[in-house]
């Protein structure tokens, strides 16, 4: 317990230590890639945290599906406000915003490395999501729209792939139309020079 309060106490201390803070810093989100995410529900995630921007509410988002995603932090792992105050703490120097934590066992918001007890009641209200990756990523992406509701910023849940990205299977079936598009318009270029061939070799 001492040593999660000097971790937490500490600005940058430990800047390196979990792969959040490296994320974070230059992106509002960080998904880990080995929590069985779909990249559905991460896309999803991404579309509502730049549609809430776009409206006016900023927040970043730490999903934190296993120990392993804490890095050299596991103390922290299932204890979701003092690792908010402490990834705050590190983002500190770039962004003061909010940031939301999810973990299994539940949800954490904090501004600028403190807690952040208005917002923290909203996420309280929220059923911790389990280990699952669709849960872990759906209940980020519905906490942050009760977030920015509660601030007065409606934000619209996007419909899964809505962020640029095909659901599945339609990108498979778009690859085989492109293939089949690239192998009929080789299979036209053929046809041309044969028959370009025949005409030049034909008497005339």
């Amino acid at each position: 317990m001492l040593l999660a309060a000097s971790l937490v106490a500490v600005p940058g201390a430990h800047a390196d230590a979990d792969p959040a803070s490296d994320y974070l810093i230059q992106q509002a989100t960080f998904i880990p890639p080995d929590d069985g995410i779909p990249q559905a529900y991460a896309d999803q995630l991404n579309a509502t945290v730049r549609e809430a921007k776009a409206r006016g509410y900023t927040i970043r988002v730490a999903l934190i599906g296993s120990r392993y995603d804490m890095g050299g932090v596991t103390i922290l792992y299932e204890k979701p406000k003092q690792y908010a105050r402490f990834l705050g703490q590190e983002l500190a120097l770039i962004y003061k915003k909010r940031l939301l934590v999810v973990m299994p066992n539940g949800l954490a918001v904090s501004a600028n490395g403190k807690l952040a007890p208005r917002e923290q009641a909203v996420v309280d209200r929220i059923q911790p999501p389990g280990t699952d990756g669709r849960t872990l990523a759906s209940t980020a992406t519905k906490a942050v729209i009760r977030l920015a509701a509660d601030a007065g910023v409606v934000v619209p849940e996007p419909p899964l792939s809505s962020s640029g990205r095909s659901a599945p299977g339609a990108s498979d079936n778009r690859d085989r139309v492109i293939i089949a598009a690239a192998a009929l318009g080789a299979a036209l270029v053929v046809v041309l020079v044969v028959l370009y061939r025949r005409r030049r070799a034909t008497p005339r």
